[in-house]
């Protein structure tokens, strides 16, 4: 399974590519945009698992952050909960794409639950860097909005070492134990520009700053960021799909108004638009989140025809083709069951 599906348009065909100058007053779709590799993984972890092992199975936390996608979900036999403590003892469990601290690993054991972590390779990666900074003894300042799952998450992997900066006001804050021996994480879903401003806040006060061994906001953030930019630049009003508790939908609003956007919102659905939005417009853009499905964008598109804007046109700024495999414990047991 490729996260290409979620750049193809259902239903009214592949729109020719053009570049935001060509497009006129259509209305200008970007590409890539929707299901990233990670959410495509997780959301399929939760389908297979019910296919397997039957219904319920219980995921702790949102899989992702969409409304739909939880909903379909639950209509399918799954069972969302906040904490472990709701899923009864040797039941199945699917650890969400933001990821657990070790501590949820550890009341999962206690309580003989059997677990399919489904958390983002990417945030995976995460997580190995703060435990390797940890071990050489680093204050690690970790990037990113205070409650998000995916923030707890790498946060419990070495919390006496790693301090919450939510933003280049908190640098003036920061107490470390020394200030040649600092590192610096991130969300993965943060804005990459936002991200890089704290950064530069941290290295003047720290000028040692160790940085991680790769970028750590995620290669669909930017490629999504990336190309509502590209849309964004002469757009009257953009329209973000994606739920308000997704942190990387919510950045794409930001971004889209500091590329120059006139206006931008966020929507879960058509359903949301507000017709006034429409008044005195020319050129609408489209974009959406990374736990977005295709068809939300779509009922975006058939309202936006049925409003005077028919055509609408892709512009591309980056292809991805990037696969990550199911979880191993899936994995496992779809072979023993034949179905690998």
């Amino acid at each position: 399974m490729t996260t290409d599906r979620s750049t193809s348009p259902i239903g009214v065909g592949i729109p020719r590519v053009l570049s935001p100058e060509e497009a006129g007053n259509a209305v200008l779709l970007a590409a890539p945009r929707g299901y990233c590799a990670g959410v495509d993984r997780a959301v399929i972890t939760v389908e297979k698992a019910l296919d397997l092992y039957g219904a319920p199975v219980y995921v702790r936390k949102q899989i992702v952050h969409n409304k739909h996608v939880v909903a379909d979900l639950e209509s399918r036999g799954a069972i969302f909960v906040e904490e472990l403590d709701e899923v009864p003892e040797g039941q199945t469990v699917v650890f969400s794409a933001h990821g657990v601290s070790p501590e949820v690993h550890r009341q999962a054991e206690e309580r003989s639950l059997k677990t399919i972590d489904a958390t983002c390779p990417l945030v995976t990666k995460v997580h190995h860097e703060a435990k390797r900074f940890a071990l050489e003894d680093y204050d690690i300042l970790l990037i990113g909005h205070a409650g998000h799952e995916e923030v707890e998450g790498t946060a419990g992997e070495a919390p006496e070492h790693i301090q919450l900066v939510q933003g280049p006001a908190d640098v003036p804050n920061i107490k470390v134990r020394d200030p040649k021996r600092v590192a610096w994480l991130s969300q993965t879903t943060l804005s990459v520009d936002e991200t890089l401003e704290t950064v530069d806040a941290i290295r003047e006060r720290f000028p040692d700053l160790l940085d991680p061994p790769s970028d750590d906001i995620c290669y669909a953030t930017q490629n999504r960021q990336l190309a509502v930019k590209e849309i964004a630049k002469d757009s009257d009003l953009v329209i973000v799909v994606g739920s308000g508790n997704s942190s990387n939908s919510v950045r794409l609003v930001e971004v889209a108004l500091e590329a120059g956007a006139r206006t931008a919102h966020r929507v879960d659905d058509a359903s949301e638009i507000d017709e006034t939005w429409l008044e005195g417009v020319r050129r609408v853009s489209v974009t959406s989140g990374a736990s977005v499905p295709e068809a939300l964008v779509q009922g975006v598109l058939s309202f936006l025809a049925e409003h005077g804007y028919p055509d609408a046109r892709a512009v591309h700024s980056a292809e991805e083709s990037l696969i990550f495999a199911l979880p191993k414990e899936l994995r496992r047991d779809l072979k023993a069951a034949g179905r690998s």
